[in-house]
């Protein structure tokens, strides 16, 4: 049997305040790696090359962004998303909206997409939009980031064992939600919502 393969990708703008989440993580993570079989990258907004990167024969992929779900600033939530049907969404060839990067993956693939699942971070600082420069996380994001190497490290092992397993860390605060990200929306029933208290007051700049 084939060693199970899987991807974190850490998605989001390094500019735009807490949009750099995922980055951030990814960088985090240099520190204390992932166990072999785990493929590391940092897409930034490079929307294209994670959905070609979809397609290259993995077991299960974890994404890494920041989405704004109505929960405490650094709140971070395991969720499952429901593919989206290609033919609803257009896809884009620049940007990293990922409603529309898996919208992409699917309308290219010859197969069904591996299994994806969502590692967000409730925002506290967003810009207004792209040409809104701000740079530095927010104090409860930063916190978060530190939060999300461990946990992580819990959801790989559990899906390099099995790519299927459920991850039910704890008790969902909600029986079901979605992730905005743009006009296409993104259907999603959250796996796990695991709160992060701030260790800090100040907010990094």
């Amino acid at each position: 049997m084939a060693p199970t393969r899987l991807l974190v990708a850490g998605i989001g703008n390094i500019f735009l305040a807490d949009d750099a989440f995922g980055p951030e993580v990814i960088a985090a993570l240099r520190e204390r790696p992932l166990p072999a079989g785990a493929d590391v990258r940092d897409f930034g907004i490079r929307g294209l090359d994670l959905a070609y990167q979809l397609l290259d024969g993995y077991d299960a992929v974890v994404l890494v962004d920041a989405a704004a779900r109505g929960h405490r600033p650094g709140t971070l939530s395991l969720i499952a998303p429901e593919l989206p049907d290609a033919a609803d969404c257009a896809p884009e060839a620049h940007g990293m909206d990922p409603v529309k990067v898996l919208a992409l993956a699917a309308r290219l693939a010859e197969r069904p997409l591996p299994r994806v699942v969502l590692l967000a971070c409730e925002p506290e600082r967003l810009p207004r939009d792209d040409t809104d420069v701000i740079d530095g996380l927010s104090a409860p994001v930063r916190a978060a980031v530190a939060a999300a190497v461990p946990l992580l490290h819990t959801v790989v092992r559990r899906l390099l064992s099995d790519p299927s397993a459920p991850l039910a860390f704890g008790r969902p605060e909600e029986s079901g939600g979605c992730v905005p990200a743009g006009p296409c929306g993104i259907a999603a029933r959250p796996e796990e919502d695991h709160h992060v208290r701030p260790s800090v007051s100040k907010e990094h700049a």
